[in-house]
């Protein structure tokens, strides 16, 4: 099993970046891996989310439901694809200007991924482009924020 964390700081607040995470819909206009993506299902603050992967000559889809707290987390779980695990954790943590009170106007962004492939075979054509995407998936977030919202 492989596994990613980060963390990153940003002038940007928690409810902006878990706009940005929750809005699947459009993951194609800033993930240059993704290029479609299907919405199953919306149930409460529960989402059923297929992803077109194409990457590098490389093409697979999978699926995830993310359970969502507004402004706090996403929690997204395998539903199906080539992945025999792939579960992952945002967190949105509020932050404030040291002396000041209100609502927040930084956050710290936590992410945890793991995931394992199904097959040897799968793992050795889909793994290097799918290591890549996943060690870049906060840097991709964070330039979409900038790009929206200005720079920090």
């Amino acid at each position: 099993m492989k596994q990613v964390k980060k963390s990153v700081l940003l002038w940007h607040t928690p409810h902006e970046m878990y706009e940005l995470v929750t809005q699947v819909e459009r993951y194609p206009e800033f993930l240059p891996w993704c290029n479609k993506v299907e919405v199953l299902a919306r149930e409460g603050d529960s989402v059923t989310a297929r992803l077109h992967l194409a990457y590098a000559g490389v093409k697979h889809a999978f699926t995830t439901r993310n359970r969502n707290e507004a402004d706090r987390s996403v929690r997204m779980e395998l539903v199906d694809g080539p992945f025999s695990r792939l579960d992952g954790l945002w967190e949105f943590l509020p932050l404030n200007k040291p002396g000041t009170q209100g609502e927040p106007t930084a956050c710290k962004i936590a992410f945890e991924l793991n995931y394992a492939f199904s097959s040897t075979a799968l793992e050795a054509v889909v793994s290097p482009v799918f290591d890549r995407i996943a060690n870049t998936f906060v840097d991709s977030f964070v330039q979409r924020a900038e790009r929206l919202h200005g720079a920090g």
